[in-house]
């Protein structure tokens, strides 16, 4: 495909797609669906739907290169789990800045969006799970494989990685942890996520909180109602 052309409308769009192909997969139940904020609950709340399934974020933030913050070297999720690209040490050698010092100020903005996301809910349990890992779109992986070490360590019993769009290298780097990879899209060259979407705009907290809730009430009033 075309550099430039889209593919998705939108996330809800994206998410749509990617939970008909889900379904098709007939996952192990029980399934929890865990979306990567921001980018990724939009996403992962269509499929969570479409599998009748609950849906939880699992929180990850990318560790960027000094001066150039888009560049990933690293990154961090819930739980402790820490994550190397093999040519941070390389970068940050010729900058003079320690890699820890950088996952440090990262883990702050990530226990912030933690308290933020959920208020007082607790985080759904993964143990005995098939999880599947939710996000926009994956360009190195790096922070999906974050996000795969993390649900692992939580106690999930199988790992699926699911995305709209992602790299080759990406679906290679994650395909050697996770137990399935479902990616609708893969592009030989792939220089933004955004350029797989009409419209990509900025996902912000108060979205991501209102999915999170609608989702949880929804829940609730089928539980009600199948009572």
């Amino acid at each position: 495909m075309a550099r430039g052309t889209h593919v998705f409308a939108d996330r809800k769009a994206a998410g749509v797609a990617l939970g008909h192909a889900a379904r098709r997969m007939r996952l192990r139940s029980p399934i929890t669906v865990l979306a990567l904020p921001r980018g990724g609950v939009p996403v992962g709340y269509e499929v969570a739907r479409a599998l009748h399934a609950p849906l939880d974020v699992l929180v990850v933030r990318k560790i960027g290169l000094p001066g150039e913050p888009e560049v990933a070297i690293g990154a961090i999720a819930a739980g402790g789990v820490l994550v190397q690209e093999r040519a941070a040490a390389r970068y940050l050698d010729t900058l003079g800045v320690a890699f820890q010092g950088l996952a440090d100020a990262e883990r702050v903005e990530l226990e912030r969006r933690e308290r933020a996301y959920r208020a007082d809910a607790a985080p759904l349990q993964l143990a005995g799970q098939t999880v599947l890992l939710v996000d926009d779109g994956l360009a190195t992986g790096c922070t999906m494989l974050a996000a795969l070490r993390a649900a692992r360590k939580a106690g999930a019993r199988s790992v699926v990685v699911a995305a709209p769009v992602a790299s080759q290298e990406a679906t290679a780097l994650v395909g050697r942890e996770a137990d399935a990879m479902l990616v609708l899209e893969t592009p030989p060259d792939l220089f933004a996520i955004g350029q797989w979407y009409e419209n990509f705009g900025q996902v912000e907290d108060a979205e991501v909180c209102s999915l999170l809730t609608r989702h949880r009430e929804t829940v609730t009033e089928t539980s009600i109602l199948d009572a």
